[in-house]
């Protein structure tokens, strides 16, 4: 069966800030549904581990673009992708037009031709219910308090064995909110027809079944 006679993908869009649980969320749904996962933060960081990986300090606009036009999914499962120079180099390929074009076309290939066949995907990020996959089939816009965000993440630094301020956290929590909800280029704003999912008094458990069921009354509602 050639992609274009492909039947189509169930697209499940999943968007929030820093902390909101979206990755844990997303990941989760994805297993128990048989879904592809794209955690698409990763592939701006996997450009720029690429380029690092190059020896390059600054990002370079041609190796940036070749970088993502040759990405693969291995290369998401690559550890070194959570380091804090690769997350200083992800933000430079971020900057550059030509590579997030090139960024978009692979999360939308993702989304349109889901590997292995299986009959749905489901990505995480910022933008894509209202850039990405702007017809996704479910939306969801994972949220929870900013002082709540920033306690998951303090917990979760500590738990990796890293140093961390409640109070430093916060505030570079709000200036990340600030900067993503701003910016000219796809800023992070919940889609209009995106299921608004507060976690901020829930478990991951809660969450889960949460989101299931409203993607489950979407299926229903689209079969």
């Amino acid at each position: 069966m050639t992609p274009e006679a492909q039947p189509h993908a169930f697209v499940i869009a999943v968007d929030g800030p820093a902390a909101s649980g979206k990755g844990t969320l997303a990941r989760r749904l994805a297993k128990h549904l048989g879904y592809a996962y794209l955690d698409t933060g990763l592939i701006y960081r996997a450009v720029g581990l690429a380029l690092i990986r190059q020896n390059l300090v600054h990002a370079e606009p041609n190796s940036a673009l070749q970088a993502a036009r040759s990405l693969s999914l291995e290369a998401l499962d690559d550890p070194a992708l959570r380091g804090d120079d690769v997350a200083g180099m992800a933000s430079q390929v971020a900057a550059m037009p030509d590579v997030r074009t090139a960024l978009v076309d692979y999360q939308r290939t993702f989304a349109r031709h889901p590997p292995g066949g299986v009959k749905g995907v489901v990505l995480d990020g910022r933008d894509i219910g209202t850039v990405i996959c702007p017809d996704a089939d479910a939306k969801i816009f994972v949220d929870a308090s900013v002082e709540t965000r920033a306690n998951r993440r303090v917990k979760e630094l500590q738990e990796r064995g890293v140093e961390a301020i409640y109070a430093r956290v916060l505030q570079d929590m709000k200036e990340r909110d600030t900067r993503d909800r701003s910016r000219s280029v796809a800023p992070m704003v919940p889609a209009e027809d995106a299921h608004a999912l507060d976690t901020t008094g829930l478990d991951a458990d809660a969450a889960f079944y949460k989101a299931l069921e409203f993607i489950t009354s979407r299926n229903m509602s689209d079969a």
